[in-house]
């Protein structure tokens, strides 16, 4: 968890080892309460303690979502059909799954290029990387906390990479409406494509007569429909060899990866997992969702390809934008922030980091492992963390291992080492996806 950079802070300010191991003892039962929480509902019930801003604050990590029961079949069948009609856009030809192809690890562009993807008007361009949505059921809505070695609260949650919608309804309505991607603008176009392209009988039969004549009704049933489907075990079916090797089949996994599932877990070497939590001791994989669902501001280095930033004013904020809509005090200090994403199925995509800036999943490693001790392979000779204006780049994490190595310095991991992470990533392979080619 978090937890990890005050253990990181601590050791850098030269305190004694008895007190720093002591501490890191402390940060691993956090971070085994949560995995407690993700895999079988919290340790204890959350009870709300203030709201920040808007968002509110618990005493307790949120347990990872899931519906109550399976979600409606009837909603799964109408959902996957909706994500899937390229008829809805404006001009036609988009859908969701234009971006978010299930044969790819519901990834994809869309005939974009560099890390964005292109809208039903194909000279519009998306300002980030697509995410994944395998998995996305479980991502709770956004809130605070606190954990006990932690200065001040802080947020998880929240779907996109900043956090701003809570639910998969609220995500899948966006797109549909949004200029730069399926380009209805309105919900009352939205209801008129709807009726038009014959979903009448179908959204009737499920959510009562007259739902698509009424604009605010249809589309909020668009957006239950497509999260029903979401929710279903077509995108979580946790049948990766990784699964296999959690629920007992030790040859899963080969020398190589377990040595990269070694280094994986190591807070002296990749320290991935106090932010992708793994619980190896668990047969259960819900426990293994490789997030913690928090945010990071990692300070990747700014993806000149993307249109959008040809002018030099323009910056991808993240975290900050929601801060500022939820009224968070001090809402600049979590510019730079995005949400950390499952590593489930990372090994299908082909771009990688919030602006799509590595191409590769070993350079978004690489990255990891020497960002601090050769930045200037990622930066050049301009000044770190170039993709967030001067005053912000204070924000970035220079506290945690492996990113807290001065530049110079011998890296955390070598070669052999990031090839055994890459390698352990690939294991994470939905059986869909293990043969099939990187989203285009």
């Amino acid at each position: 968890m978090r937890a990890e950079r005050l253990q990181d802070r601590l050791r850098q300010d030269g305190l004694p080892g008895t007190l720093v191991r002591s501490i890191r003892v402390r940060s691993f039962a956090v971070a085994a309460w949560l995995l407690l929480a993700l895999g079988a509902g919290a340790a204890r019930a959350q009870t709300l303690v203030e709201h920040i801003g808007d968002t509110p604050r618990y005493n307790a990590v949120v347990a990872a979502a899931r519906p109550l029961a399976p979600p409606d079949p009837a909603r799964v069948a109408l959902g996957r059909q909706l994500f899937s009609d390229n008829r809805l856009s404006q001009p036609r030809g988009t859908s969701c799954a234009s971006c978010h192809d299930a044969n790819t690890g519901f990834t994809g562009f869309h005939g974009g290029r560099d890390g964005v993807a292109s809208g039903s008007i194909r000279s519009r361009l998306g300002f980030r990387n697509p995410p994944a949505l395998t998995y996305a059921k479980f991502v709770p809505p956004l809130y605070f906390y606190q954990d006990d070695d932690a200065t001040q609260p802080a947020p998880f949650g929240g779907l996109m990479l900043d956090g701003r919608a809570d639910t998969l309804a609220a995500q899948s309505r966006e797109p549909l409406l949004a200029r730069h991607e399926m380009n209805l603008g309105t919900e009352a176009a939205a209801a008129t494509r709807l009726r038009a392209v014959g979903y009448r009988q179908a959204f009737e039969t499920l959510y009562g007569p007259g739902v698509l004549d009424d604009p605010r009704r249809a589309v909020q049933a668009f957006g239950a429909s497509v999260e029903a489907y979401l929710q279903s075990d077509e995108l979580a079916p946790f049948d990766s060899r990784f699964d296999d090797f959690l629920r007992g089949d030790t040859k899963a996994l080969t020398a190589q990866e377990m040595k990269g599932l070694a280094i994986f877990r190591n807070p002296d070497q990749g320290n991935c997992a106090s932010c992708h939590l793994v619980s190896q001791t668990s047969s259960n994989p819900a426990r293994s969702l490789f997030t913690d669902f928090g945010y990071e501001a990692l300070g990747v280095p700014r993806n000149t390809r993307l249109p959008a930033n040809t002018d030099p004013r323009h910056y991808d904020l993240g975290l900050c934008t929601t801060a500022r809509a939820h009224h968070w005090p001090e809402p600049d200090s979590w510019c730079g922030y995005f949400r950390t994403p499952s590593l489930r199925n990372v090994a299908v995509r082909t771009r990688y980091m919030h602006n799509g800036v590595f191409d590769s999943l070993r350079q978004a490693v690489r990255f990891y492992a020497i960002r601090s001790t050769k930045p200037q392979e990622f930066y050049g000779k301009g000044p770190m963390f170039n993709d967030l204006p001067a005053g912000m780049r204070g924000n970035v994490n220079i506290q945690s291992s492996p990113m807290n190595r001065k530049a110079g310095a011998a890296p955390a991991m070598s070669e052999e080492d990031i090839d055994a992470v890459v390698a352990f990533l690939g294991t994470l392979t939905d059986k869909r996806y293990r043969t099939a080619k990187p989203a285009p």
